[in-house]
């Protein structure tokens, strides 16, 4: 088999299996990570008081809005539980949640134009940006304020202590990124463990 024989089999016959397989086992994750959640926790399943670590050190993350609307499309799995956390937290927030029940996630994500290594067990669509996976509610009111360039934001995966993904005190550092119609990835947040 040829190099170019090779790409063109990769791309139209392996990648979208393997993305396909991808999703399920972050669907799967989800699944437990939720139940785990569920009989595990002896926290509150809030995040509204979350600690941003930052290189001036930490602080209590107050983003003061402009007067807008906070609109959230959510898509998800039927079966994912920890998407169900993430959109309580958003409510908590101040956002109006539409809320679509998928079994082709995937479908949105391309839709969207969700880069496969950012990819999360949901997508959102918020007042214009492409919301993805267990994104903090302050980081999405900064993005709104501050209009930058992109199509959205992602949290890859699912980190435990993410908004939706709490497991009683643990929290796992994580990024949120943001992405670009160029296909740039840049750092919008850091998010340090918590013991």
């Amino acid at each position: 088999m040829s190099p170019k024989q090779f790409i063109y089999y990769w791309q139209k016959r392996l990648l979208p299996i393997l993305i396909s397989t991808a999703v399920r086992v972050v669907v799967i994750i989800c699944l437990t990570a939720g139940v785990l959640g569920i009989w595990g926790s002896t926290a509150s399943m809030s995040y509204a008081h979350a600690q941003l670590v930052s290189s001036r050190g930490i602080q209590d993350q107050q983003i003061p809005l402009k007067p807008t609307a906070l609109n959230a499309t959510v898509y998800h799995s039927p079966d994912c539980n920890c998407c169900g956390g993430w959109i309580d937290h958003l409510k908590a927030q101040g956002f109006k949640i539409t809320d679509f029940s998928t079994s082709d996630i995937e479908t949105v994500k391309q839709k969207y134009n969700v880069p496969d290594n950012l990819s999360s067990c949901h997508t959102a669509i918020v007042n214009g940006y492409v919301i993805e996976g267990h994104v903090p509610a302050d980081d999405i009111k900064r993005l709104l304020q501050e209009k930058p360039n992109v199509i959205g934001l992602s949290v890859p995966q699912m980190p435990v202590g993410t908004p939706g993904m709490e497991m009683g005190n643990r929290k796992d550092p994580f990024s949120v990124l943001s992405f670009d119609r160029q296909d740039s990835v840049a750092l919008f947040n850091k998010y340090h463990a918590e013991s």
